[in-house]
C-alpha cells in the first residue's frame, strides 16, 4: 500500500537498515579518521581497538542515540506493518492461531530489543557501565529470539504456501541470521568475559554490520503487497489455493508466487 503514492510499507526496513549502517560508519570512520584510533578511557588496559559503545560514550553519543532510536522504531514498525498487510490479506495470510501467536511473540521481543538498543545508547558504558551491560544483553537477546520466532511463523507459511517461493527465500535468510549471529555473539561474550579485548571489539562490530542485512530481509516480505493495493487483489481468507480459484477452475501462479485471479490481478 502506498500513501499518497510516496510511501510503501517496504521503505521502512530500507530507511531502518540505511540509518543503521550510516550510524555505524560514521562512528568508525570517525575514531580512524578523525582521532587517528583514539584510546577512550572505557577501554580496557592493553585494547587497541575501540568498542562502539566507547566511540557512542564521546563526542557522538548524540549520533548513536538517534540513529539507534530511529533504526529501531522503524523496524519495529516494519513488524507491526507486516503483521497488519496479512491481516488485511495484502500479504499472504497467517492461518493458524500458532502462527499469529508467533507474530506476536516476535513483535514483543522486537519491542524489548529495541528498548534494550535505545537505553543502551542513552545509559553509555563510561558513566553507566553496569546498566549499559545489561541493556546490551537485551537489545542482542531480544532480537535473537525476534528473529527465532519470525522465522518459525515463515517456515509454517512457507509449508502451507508452497507456491509462494519468496516465503522460503525469508525463511532462509532469517535462519542465517540466527546461526551467524548466535555464533558471533557467542564469540564476542566469550572473548569479552576472558579479556580478549581487541577480538571481543572486532566481533562486537561484526555483530552490528550482520544486523544490517537482517534489517533489510525485510524489505523482500514487504514488499510483495505493492501487488496487492486494491481489494480484487488481496489473498482470500484461507490458504487453500483451491478455495482461491476463479469460477472457472483456472488458476495462473507467476514466478513471484503470486495467483493470477478472475479479473488477471495478481493475489
Amino acid at each position: 500500500m502506498a500513501a499518497r503514492g510516496f510511501f510503501s510499507y517496504w521503505l521502512l526496513p530500507v530507511v531502518s537498515s540505511l540509518v543503521w549502517l550510516g550510524m555505524l560508519l560514521g562512528m568508525l570512520l570517525h575514531w580512524i579518521v578523525d582521532t587517528h584510533r583514539r584510546i577512550y578511557p572505557t577501554m580496557d588496559r592493553g585494547g587497541t581497538i575501540a568498542y562502539i559503545s566507547d566511540i557512542g560514550a564521546q563526542q557522538l553519543k548524540p549520533l548513536f542515540i538517534a540513529g539507534s532510536a530511529v533504526t529501531v522504531v522503524l523496524l519495529d514498525l516494519a513488524f507491526f506493518a507486516e503483521r497488519w498487510l496479512r491481516h488485511r490479506g495484502r500479504l499472504v495470510r497467517n492461518q493458524s492461531s500458532g502462527e499469529r501467536a508467533l507474530v506476536w511473540l516476535s513483535i514483543l521481543f522486537a519491542i524489548v530489543g529495541a528498548a534494550g538498543l535505545i537505553l543502551l545508547s542513552i545509559f553509555d558504558t563510561w558513566r553507566h557501565p553496569r546498566a549499559h551491560d545489561v541493556f546490551l544483553l537485551l537489545f542482542i537477546g531480544g532480537y535473537w529470539l525476534s528473529a527465532v520466532f519470525i522465522c518459525w511463523e515463515y517456515q509454517r507459511l512457507g509449508i502451507k504456501n508452497r507456491q509462494h517461493r519468496i516465503l522460503r527465500s525469508s525463511f532462509w535468510i532469517k535462519l542465517a541470521f540466527i546461526m551467524v549471529e548466535l555464533v558471533l555473539a557467542i564469540v564476542f561474550v566469550s572473548t569479552t568475559f576472558t579479556h580478549n579485548n581487541n577480538v571481543a571489539a572486532v566481533f562486537e562490530w561484526a555483530v552490528a554490520f550482520i544486523f544490517t542485512f537482517y534489517v533489510a530481509s525485510f524489505i523482500i516480505d514487504l514488499k510483495p503487497a505493492i501487488h496487492t493495493k486494491s481489494h480484487a487483489a488481496r489473498f482470500e481468507k484461507t490458504h487453500h489455493l483451491e478455495d482461491a480459484l476463479p469460477a472457472n477452475g483456472h488458476s495462473a501462479v507467476n514466478g513471484d508466487g503470486f495467483v493470477a485471479g478472475r479479473n488477471g490481478r495478481h493475489l
